[in-house]
């Protein structure tokens, strides 16, 4: 049995009318044309707004145009639950109207809106009705109901458009295949493919199932825990055979539940390729410094080698001078580490002290906050405990099997801008001040304190030294 559908709208009670996409009237049936008191020849192939004028600006224009751009951009059914829009009648006089209209649109292959049909209800009786019965109610509320729907509908525009301008790349897969129902201008620039909407991710971007993030999407569908990407590397076919676009991203794959169950997964992200990029480059350059400062170390060790070779008792003087190279090359190697940012003060105690003590560096003890240091104060403290180290080696507390050295460090009481190290040396032979200042002293006194605006003290008590020394440094993060 075959239905003719046309005929069956044409011969239906309810009004009906057909616009294409820039509503010009295509066609309608005789209850329309009673409905509006029109002739078919009247009103075919002329625009909605121009067979029945209305004012631009009028509340009645207004929800007419509206609705139907929304059905052409959203491709959806758009309703009005009540819309007044005058009628001239046959003497030229205009009748106040009320309807009720809904507009459906007709695809075309594409998918895309090639006509628009309206199905409008005269309710003027029904308004006046109830007017006249004082039950209006219905009829504001009906109003109210429709104003909070145009409310809704302007802002789901503006979080659509906030959504589709969004800095970030974002993307909503939904089912187990991880279909796009909804994809950003940034995404679509990241993976250099449009027309994405509708389509399997697999199918659409078929480079990444070998990179694993169907499986991670998997997993987060399964156990319904986001997925966080840092730095990762992606690469990008946008047309096979090319060569592939290497991104590093910053993302995550968030499940949104509907009843308990993972509905959709939110993709949002950050190109990070330059970060990346960038902070690779910094590393090369810094691993190029640090080669060359060792080589530089290892010149000036062998100009030293050579220049002490020759020079009567100079074998102290010369081993003296390579360990302070040495200790020199290590906070070297922590600022390497560090990427000539902020050392710990904790690692540079132990880089500075345990190889001049050896086996003895158990004997040394290290407490103290965190605190984090310049590059500059990292060298200076380096060179100091190195030279207060050997002088314990040689005379102090480490001189004997029973000494040790206690090191504490704290901010200073009532203004936290100052760093306050204490080194104190404890069970080692008496202490004998020499009458004359050594490298050492001088770099502590005069080098370290003088230059970072402290002071220093060195105390030699009998029953071991006692250094301490304060430092303006203020607090700074070690990131």
């Amino acid at each position: 049995m075959t239905i003719d559908f046309q005929s069956l709208i044409s011969l239906s009670p309810n009004p009906y009318v057909l616009m294409d996409r820039n509503e010009t009237i295509i066609w309608m049936n005789d209850a329309y044309l009673r409905a509006t008191m029109r002739t078919r020849e009247s009103i075919i192939g002329r625009r909605m707004f121009d067979a029945f004028p209305s004012e631009p600006g009028t509340e009645s224009y207004e929800l007419l145009s509206a609705s139907l751009k929304r059905v052409v951009e959203t491709a959806e059914v758009d309703e009005i639950a009540l819309i007044r829009y005058d009628i001239a009648s046959p003497d030229g006089s205009m009748e106040q109207r009320y309807w009720s209209a809904t507009h459906t649109p007709l695809l075309d292959s594409d998918g895309r809106v090639d006509a628009i049909l309206q199905h409008t209800v005269d309710v003027t009786e029904l308004h006046r009705l109830r007017c006249l019965r004082d039950e209006s109610g219905l009829v504001r509320r009906a109003d109210a109901v429709q104003h909070r729907n145009l409310d809704l509908q302007a802002q789901r525009a503006r979080l659509t458009r906030m959504f589709e301008q969004a800095p970030g790349f974002m993307a909503v897969l939904v089912g187990p295949e991880h279909e796009f129902a909804m994809v950003n201008a940034a995404y679509t620039q990241l993976v250099g493919r449009e027309k994405l909407v509708g389509r399997r991710l697999a199918d659409a971007l078929p480079e990444v199932v070998s990179q694993g993030s169907i499986a991670l999407l998997d997993e987060v569908r399964l156990t319904g825990r986001p997925y966080h990407g840092r730095s990762q590397e992606i690469y990008f076919e946008a047309v096979p055979g090319a060569p592939r676009d290497r991104r590093f991203l910053d993302f995550i794959y968030q499940p949104i539940f509907e009843d308990g169950e993972v509905a959709a997964i939110f993709v949002q992200g950050q190109d990070m390729t330059e970060v990346v990029e960038a902070a690779r480059h910094q590393d090369l350059l810094i691993n190029e410094l640090n080669h060359r400062v060792k080589n530089t170390l290892a010149i000036v060790q062998s100009l030293a080698s050579q220049s002490f070779r020759n020079v009567e008792m100079a074998g102290s003087a010369r081993q003296s001078f390579e360990e302070r190279l040495r200790a020199l090359a290590g906070a070297h190697n922590l600022l390497t580490d560090a990427s000539w940012r902020m050392t710990l003060l904790d690692e540079v105690v132990r880089e500075a002290t345990a190889p001049a003590a050896g086996a003895d560096a158990c004997r040394i003890e290290a407490n103290g906050p965190v605190i984090a240091l310049s590059p500059r104060l990292t060298v200076a403290l380096t060179m100091a405990l190195h030279e207060l180290t050997t002088n314990a080696m040689k005379y102090g507390a480490l001189s004997n099997d029973a000494g040790r050295i206690c090191i504490a460090w704290f901010r200073e009481a009532g203004n936290s801008d100052y760093l306050v190290l204490d080194w104190q040396e404890l069970g080692g032979p008496p202490v004998k001040p020499s009458g004359r200042k050594g490298f050492g002293s001088r770099l502590i006194e005069r080098g370290l304190a003088a230059e970072y605006g402290g002071k220093a003290e060195l105390d030699f008590r009998e029953e071991g030294l006692h250094c301490r020394v304060v430092l303006y440094a203020p607090e700074v993060s070690a990131a």
